[in-house]
């Protein structure tokens, strides 16, 4: 996968300072390079459900917004990325101190990239897949001022 903004690494970082709800949230990039990006999350108890598993609604915003970082890394710098279409299938319950996320852009043309997301929870060292998300995303125009 190729770069087509040589600010890439700086442009999607700041995706993650400039959200407003995503550092609400806690979430973290930890790894950013063309096409693929890897987060986290450590969780906290305003992240669980009354059951004290981690909230679906948790785990499907680490999965899109982690997808949109990946797409970000293949857009050019005048570009911006927009979740059109979310797909996402929760495998099983996530329970554990930590999620994680892996990103990969599976397609990436002129006007969609469509990208995959894998979250992870991870709990005693041990890592268990919990949800699988497919994102389709519109690349747009930045607005100017």
């Amino acid at each position: 996968m190729e770069a087509r903004n040589p600010n890439y690494k700086e442009a999607t970082a700041a995706i993650f300072r400039n959200a407003k709800f995503i550092v609400d949230l806690g979430i973290e990039p930890i790894s950013i390079e063309p096409g693929r990006v890897e987060t986290r999350l450590i969780v906290q108890p305003r992240h669980l459900q009354h059951d004290n598993v981690i909230h679906a609604g948790v785990q499907a915003t680490l999965a899109d917004h982690t997808a949109g970082a990946a797409a970000y890394t293949v857009i050019s710098a005048e570009q911006i990325v927009l979740t059109v279409n979310f797909l996402i299938s929760l495998l099983k319950a996530a329970v554990g101190e930590e999620l994680y996320c892996r990103a990969q852009v599976l397609r990436a043309g002129q006007r969609m990239v469509v990208v995959e997301s894998e979250v992870y929870v991870r709990s005693s060292q041990k890592e268990t897949l919990s949800a699988k998300a497919t994102v389709t995303l519109a690349t747009l125009e930045k607005q100017r001022n």
